[in-house]
């Protein structure tokens, strides 16, 4: 990994920057010197210390409102002048059986967590690409390592970030803008206090039952503090990874999912093999 030896002022914007990780990146950019745009549903210049001054930008925002985002980016722009590193970090969390989920409130999920950060991706390239640089990061979850029981929509949402981030780094590139995934494991957030559930099914009681069991067991979170160096050490990176794994277990679990995935994928080689035989492209009729 290599680092640049000094780094200037850069100006950062920060989706759902009112609470848990992102008021953690945001405060972290503004104690190194840095100017932070801190974009939310709920958030106000009171929630953060005055010493910042005209360093911080407070916008209200609604990610899932496409024209407002919009409106917000401009905003950032002609105030500051320029983005530097744009962190897509509004999200939320819904939980139930994939059975369970209404229309409504699977749709929901993926306006979040996908739509919203595709609608900021799209609203800062034009400015990113005219001054030849930026780092845009996505924040996605241990949940876009596999699918788990109660969370397959959240992951879901992840997974569609995840694949859409791929091919977008690659568009961006060419204009000078980097891309990371950061794949973070549990942090002490209201992500799970603040979360949604579905109607629950009473089909799904034994393994509800299951699941409690296994979250009573606990686990120990960390403090955002620790996940913004982590991000501080990335967007200082002259070569930034594509993707960003955050804690000892989510680690672990990426290389133990990767293993199972390839074991598999061996043990079905000559089937996967023998559905491919290339012939000619078949006549059509006249």
């Amino acid at each position: 990994m290599r680092t640049p030896t000094a780094v200037s002022s850069r100006t950062w914007f920060i989706t759902g920057a009112g609470r848990g990780l992102g008021r953690a990146f945001a405060l972290a950019a503004l104690d190194r010197g840095d100017q932070v745009v801190a974009a939310a549903r709920t958030v106000t210049r009171q929630d953060f210390d005055d010493r910042y001054g005209d360093r911080l930008l407070v916008l209200p925002l609604d990610v899932t409102d496409r024209d407002a985002v919009f409106a917000a980016v401009n905003t950032a722009v002609e105030h500051f002048g320029r983005l530097d590193i744009v962190v897509n970090n509004a999200g939320n969390m819904s939980s139930g059986m994939i059975e369970e989920f209404t229309e409504a409130e699977a749709r929901a999920q993926l306006e979040v967590n996908l739509f919203g950060a595709m609608w900021v991706c799209q609203a800062v390239l034009p400015h990113l690409r005219g001054q030849g640089s930026g780092h845009i990061v996505q924040i996605s979850s241990i949940a876009a390592l596999g699918g788990f029981p109660s969370t397959g929509m959240y992951s879901a949402s992840k997974f569609a970030l995840e694949g859409m981030s791929e091919a977008l780094a690659m568009e961006a590139a060419p204009f000078g803008v980097k891309l990371s995934i950061v794949q973070p494991g549990g942090y002490w957030t209201d992500l799970y206090t603040a979360m949604t559930a579905t109607s629950p099914l009473e089909e799904y009681g034994p393994l509800r039952a299951e699941l409690e069991k296994q979250w009573a067991e606990g686990s120990i979170d960390s403090e955002p503090r620790l996940a913004a160096e982590a991000l501080l050490k990335l967007v200082d990176s002259e070569d930034p990874p594509l993707r960003l794994l955050l804690g000892s277990m989510v680690y672990d679990l990426a290389f133990d999912i990767s293993r199972r995935r390839m074991r598999t994928w061996a043990a079905w080689e000559q089937v996967s093999r023998a559905a491919e035989h290339a012939v000619p492209a078949p006549e059509t009729a006249g």
